[in-house]
């Protein structure tokens, strides 16, 4: 997420060593260089202006404390600033109303508003215990109203059905008193996209926005799109009052360029992030959090809350016991820890959360190799029960037996097998499991991105 930014503004500050104050002259260089990293970002121009001429303002004259070199200070003025112009504040969704409180979604075509639904529903069910309605007035593409059926199935909320011919108005107000008749505490109301913005459109979004005056409506917004992104979402937010954002398809953006531009130009808050194609892929928007992320310091905060929210605490807790019995871990528990660092977004989306990506060059951690992960388990699973167990068995014949069922050549074996040992040891000393031991182990030793 937004690699070729954070690779941009990290090199900007490095130039400064040795200065023992930001001055005018020292910080020139510097500047025009995140002036140009946030205009290869897409930026919108106005809030690149703003942000460059806050950030001199603020850095001339600041004294370097001893604990900071100057280009760490001239990165914690970078940090405060990028957190101002995508916040400042978290901005969680408004759910204090008489039920069902009803949540429009609004956005162009191909946005992502079908899943975005989706995904707000599973969130709204599990972690804030909602029951949660969807519905959709996109009567001009039935395959529309159909998948949301489908992910409603999926992720078990309701599904309010459209007849044809139908008037959108009519079925937002149906759709409404059904919720109520159903004591849901969530109506989520998909509305139709556009290729483009249209008038046609934007009188049918306010004329459903009228007649069942939403709790919150968000526009979603497909965050590669670039600034013809951030120029429809001004038309919308001059269409009816927007409350919120949500950046979709934010883990393919390497630039950025939306999520540093929509607040200042809608004047509204980003609510969440959709980070991937699964269901669960949902974060909440925390400023400071990201900007964190932009400037390679991580993100430990949303891991930590990720993993508890992902993580199998049974098989954690199963893992700890077999290591305090004095029992090693083998390659089953190697399997059970790489299956839950996928379900937690794979190896990348780890790494850019934890400060410097574990000393991964800078840009790296987003480019980490998943299909490695899922080589390794498919290694283990074409091993046999016994050779999970005992891997000392696993000699050159074996090896290539497990290489031509997993369809992998011996020396990705090797280098399983390898990194398996050095896990064990590690675990021995450790006496404790858990997926945070083996990204421990990870950081320095081969491992499922390629290694050494």
């Amino acid at each position: 997420m937004f690699g070729n930014l954070s690779d941009r503004l990290v090199q900007a500050t490095r130039s400064l060593s040795g200065r023992g104050r930001l001055s005018e002259e020292n910080i020139k260089d510097s500047l025009r260089q995140v002036r140009m990293a946030l205009l290869e970002a897409d930026v919108a121009l106005p809030v690149v202006r703003d942000f460059v001429a806050r950030v001199k303002e603020r850095a001339i004259g600041v004294e370097v404390s001893r604990s900071l070199s100057p280009g760490q200070a001239l990165v914690n003025i970078i940090h405060a600033e990028l957190v101002s112009v995508m916040g400042p504040e978290d901005a969680p969704l408004n759910l204090q109303c008489q039920p069902p409180a009803v949540i429009l979604l609004a956005g162009l075509q191909g946005a992502g508003k079908t899943t975005t639904a989706a995904k707000l529903a599973l969130r709204l069910q599990e972690r804030d215990r909602r029951k949660v309605m969807l519905a959709s007035t996109d009567v001009y593409r039935p395959a529309a109203i159909l998948q949301l059926e489908k992910l409603a199935q999926q992720v078990g909320a309701g599904f309010f059905p459209v007849a044809d011919g139908q008037d959108p108005q009519d079925i937002a107000l149906k759709a409404l008193a059904e919720a109520r008749l159903g004591q849901y505490d969530v109506l989520l109301l998909d509305t139709a996209g556009r290729l483009h913005v249209d008038q046609e459109m934007m009188a049918e979004l306010r004329g459903i926005h009228r007649v069942i005056a939403p709790t919150e409506t968000l526009f979603v917004i497909d965050s590669m799109a670039g600034q013809d992104a951030v120029n429809a979402a001004h038309a919308f937010s001059e269409a009816v009052p927007l409350s919120g954002v949500v950046l979709s398809k934010i883990d393919g953006d390497a630039r950025g360029g939306v999520a540093l531009s929509v607040r200042k130009i809608t004047g509204a808050p980003i609510k969440f992030l959709g980070t991937g194609e699964k269901i669960d892929a949902l974060e909440a928007f925390h400023p400071e959090r990201i900007a964190s992320r932009i400037l390679g310091m991580g993100d430990v905060l949303s891991l930590v809350e990720e993993a508890d929210q992902k993580l199998d605490r049974k098989k954690s807790e199963k893992l700890t016991k077999k290591l305090q019995q004095g029992k090693e871990f083998d390659l089953s528990d190697l399997r059970n820890q790489l299956e839950q660092m996928l379900d937690m977004g794979g190896l990348g989306a780890l790494l850019e959360k934890l400060p410097g990506g574990m000393g991964m060059p800078a840009g790296l951690a987003g480019k980490a190799d998943d299909g490695m992960i899922r080589r390794q388990i498919a290694i283990i699973n074409s091993m046999t029960p016994g050779e999970r167990r005992f891997p000392k068995i696993i000699n050159g014949s074996r090896k290539r037996r497990i290489a031509a069922g997993s369809g992998t050549e011996v020396q990705e074996i090797n280098r399983l097998l390898k990194q398996q040992m050095q896990m064990q040891k590690m675990m021995k000393r450790m006496k404790k499991g858990g997926i945070s031991r083996l990204l421990q182990g990870l950081g320095g030793q081969p491992g499922p991105f390629g290694g050494r």
